[in-house]
């Protein structure tokens, strides 16, 4: 009996916690993916998304916030140079940004770059793989949305 209550316990704190590895960071991103150098061009480099989706970002790590789907909605393999790297939005709709850096860690904004858009900047960005998503704020659901990535803030 006892043995069945440890295995519960466990099965419990596994639930607990898979909602965080619901962002899979090796899913195919949605909106695709860039290889992009340091002194890239054109600058600033545009893609157009659906921000957005059914899962709370806030269950990740960090201060992050805002509606997102499971896969990334897009990819930046980036080689470093003495440039920082800068990750915007841009939307009609209050957005959010979510990175999984190249260090694995979890980098959030909500409103930094004005008017319900968000900045994520890497001043000393690190080469390698950038996974992000664009949130929606508030609840569920879709907006049309920019996301905006230069080295000239």
């Amino acid at each position: 009996m006892k043995t069945v209550a440890i295995a519960a316990a466990a099965l419990s704190l596994l639930c607990l916690a898979a909602p965080a590895a619901a962002q899979n960071a090796s899913q195919t991103a949605t909106y695709g993916e860039i290889s992009l150098r340091a002194g890239f061009t054109p600058d600033p480099y545009t893609v157009n998304i659906q921000a957005g989706g059914s899962i709370d970002g806030n269950r990740l790590p960090g201060a992050c916030t805002g509606y997102i789907a499971s896969a990334p909605d897009f990819e930046v393999t980036y080689s470093a140079g003495g440039l920082p790297l800068v990750f915007r939005t841009m939307s009609g709709t209050d957005t959010t940004l979510i990175i999984n850096g190249p260090d694995g860690q979890w980098y959030c904004d909500d409103d930094s770059y004005g008017d319900g858009d968000a900045e994520v900047r890497f001043n000393n960005p690190q080469s390698g793989t950038y996974d992000i998503w664009v949130g929606k704020f508030g609840s569920g659901g879709t907006a049309s949305a920019r996301l905006l990535i230069t080295e000239t803030p």
